[in-house]
């Protein structure tokens, strides 16, 4: 066996023969390229539900309006051929105020879209997707999708249902649009939350964004030109060196980043003991405190209910002031 193929051989024992580069290197790297547009057109076919078809990849870092202005980066920013704009990023790592980040990027990418003294008529729909490998909060499902939709106050139940020709002030050199079609929509895809096995087109890329597996049958949107685009066998042999600087970068900023989680959560448990019940305070630590904190307020009623039983008071006296169990209790 030649050498070459012998280390062919070697990379596909490897990544495996259905194994593809992974998505956050593909997006900023290869589907900026209009012909990959198909890999990004796929994934927010599926996601949005209606085929989207990108007219261009526009700047993803704005002009800075002065020093202090942030300025809206993102791995891609998509011009459709409706106008809309879309907004990708991959996330690998927890990032301070990330909800806020996101609500600033569709906010800018909205206002950017006006010259001076245009009509807000020209305001084209902004989707904003999120491709998430950390735990944003607590729910059951993978992908979330959310919008501005309107609560009755006096009746919850109540969804306020726009309708056009109510509802819109249409001047002569404008089209009607309804306020559905103009508010941004934000999609949250949670990596690390899919262990389904993949049945839908949203399993399969989420089976892909995951482990980086594209099945040889696939017909979903995006997929398909993926299995031609990404593969890693396919790849010349300077792209594979970069690649696979990228993963070992990758890996190691992943040892400082969970480096840095234990050694925040060991000073958490340390402060959470000492500050015990000081609740406020926890919100503006990183996930380390909040932990110790929860930690340290468990065992100062732990201590208050040994204290409590040694001076026998009564269980149910002991288990209303400290909210502890009587499991808890008797354990003592």
């Amino acid at each position: 066996m030649k050498e070459e193929d012998k280390k062919k051989a070697s990379k596909k024992t490897m990544y495996g023969d259905n194994q593809y580069i992974m998505f956050d290197w593909a997006i900023k790297r290869i589907l900026r390229d209009k012909a990959n547009f198909g890999v990004l057109e796929g994934l927010m076919t599926v996601l949005i539900k209606t085929p989207i078809k990108i007219l261009e990849i526009l700047e993803s870092e704005s002009n800075r309006d002065s020093a202090e202005d942030k300025s809206n980066r993102v791995d891609v920013k998509a011009k459709t051929a409706e106008g809309e704009i879309v907004l990708v990023e991959v996330q690998l790592a927890r990032e301070s105020h990330f909800m806020q980040r996101i609500l600033f990027g569709t906010s800018k990418a909205v206002v950017e879209q006006l010259e001076i003294g245009q009509g807000y008529e020209h305001i084209k729909k902004v989707y904003s997707i999120n491709v998430l490998y950390f735990d944003l909060g607590d729910g059951e499902d993978y992908v979330y999708h959310g919008t501005t939709i309107f609560h009755g106050m006096t009746l919850p139940d109540s969804v306020l249902k726009f309708n056009q020709r109510e509802s819109e002030i249409v001047s002569e050199s404008a089209s009607a649009i309804s306020p559905k079609e103009v508010f941004p929509e934000y999609f949250l895809l949670r990596v690390n939350q899919f262990n389904e096995v993949a049945k839908t087109p949203i399993e399969e890329w989420m089976e892909y964004l995951k482990k980086g597996i594209i099945r040889p049958d696939t017909n979903t949107p995006g997929l398909q030109e993926a299995r031609q685009k990404l593969d890693y066998m396919k790849m010349t042999r300077d792209e594979r060196r970069a690649y696979e600087r990228f993963m070992i970068n990758l890996h190691a900023d992943r040892d400082v980043w969970e480096t840095a989680k234990r050694d925040g959560w060991r000073e958490g448990m340390k402060e959470g003991r000492a500050e015990g019940r000081a609740e406020g305070r926890a919100e503006g630590r990183a996930e380390g405190m909040k932990e110790g904190m929860k930690e340290g307020r468990t065992e100062e009623k732990l201590d208050i209910a040994k204290k409590m039983k040694k001076d026998g008071i009564p269980m149910e006296t002991i288990m209303l002031y400290t909210g502890l169990t009587q499991e808890q209790v008797d354990a003592l």
